[in-house]
């Protein structure tokens, strides 16, 4: 994601060096496909977000493989297919459950490969069970409730308000670098931005989506978005960075990969969660 983004120059591309037009169409057609399959099945998203988070494994274990480090994919694979089911149909147990046998798998399997860097190996592969497969059983746990369906465009609506708001208040006012040595373009005034943006979003989707939700627990609910979002985004870039690549994949055109889209998602997750289940406990 890109909140925060310094302007680079005004032409179609976008001020932040996207490809403006081409990457509100991808953004609209996804968010379309999450509003459609929450509010007709909701399992159908939880078969989407299957989808999309086994790409993203794939997105990070073929950029692990061009360091030599080679992480069981079919393990994970498994892992995160399990994980969003068992946590939607068992809850925390089913999510404990198969997070465990994941990392005990992994374990297991890397083992008959040798042991030149197994360490290496295992440590990446429980580096992506705590990211994606578990990340994916947590979001699994925001909708498993009957009012599931608002609390994942809580979720969701908040995190992408923090790159929208970002990109904005970036390019048209970002002058003041905010983390030169990990994303050179994001900027105070972007994260600024970003945050207005989440609290704003917040405070009107929590005080209208969830029955007994108040507007100024989603104010406080995008304000730890917004935190999470923009630590996640540069959690990602420094990974980018420490493999030597500017983009995870090329799937979502005018994005990048999958994974730049679900950087911040990963990240929000765990925090909205939390914060919904203390503010607007599942009836």
């Amino acid at each position: 994601m890109s909140d925060g983004e310094a302007p680079g120059n005004a032409a179609a591309q976008g001020k932040a060096g996207r490809n403006l037009p081409l990457a509100i169409g991808v953004g609209l057609t996804l968010g379309a496909l999450v509003l459609l399959s929450l509010y007709t099945v909701k399992e159908i998203f939880l078969g989407v977000m299957v989808v999309f988070l086994v790409l993203g494994l794939r997105e990070l274990s073929d950029a692990f493989r061009s360091r030599e480090i080679r992480v069981p994919f079919v393990t994970l694979a498994a892992g995160m297919v399990a994980a969003p089911v068992c946590a939607y149909v068992w809850d925390t147990t089913g999510l404990v459950a198969v997070v465990s046998l994941t990392v005990l798998a992994l374990l297991m399997t890397r083992m008959f490969e040798g042991a030149d860097g197994y360490v290496r190996d295992v440590t990446a592969g429980m580096f992506l069970t705590g990211y994606l497969v578990l990340m994916g059983g947590i979001v699994a746990l925001l909708m498993r409730p009957d009012d599931g369906d608002h609390r994942i465009v809580i979720f969701i609506s908040v995190t992408v308000a923090s790159d929208i708001g970002g990109y904005f208040a970036g390019a048209f006012l970002g002058k003041h670098k905010m983390a030169p040595a990990i994303s050179p373009k994001k900027t105070w005034e972007g994260l600024t931005g970003s945050a207005l943006t989440c609290m704003a979003v917040g405070a009107w989707l929590v005080g209208w989506l969830p029955e007994d939700g108040r507007w100024w627990q989603g104010v406080l609910i995008g304000l730890a978005a917004v935190v999470t979002a923009t630590l996640g985004d540069l959690v990602e870039s420094v990974i980018k960075r420490d493999l030597g690549i500017k983009d995870m994949g090329t799937l979502l055109p005018g994005h990048g990969g999958v994974m730049d889209r679900l950087d911040s998602l990963v990240a929000t997750a765990p925090v909205v969660w939390l914060l919904l289940e203390l503010f607007v406990p599942p009836g």
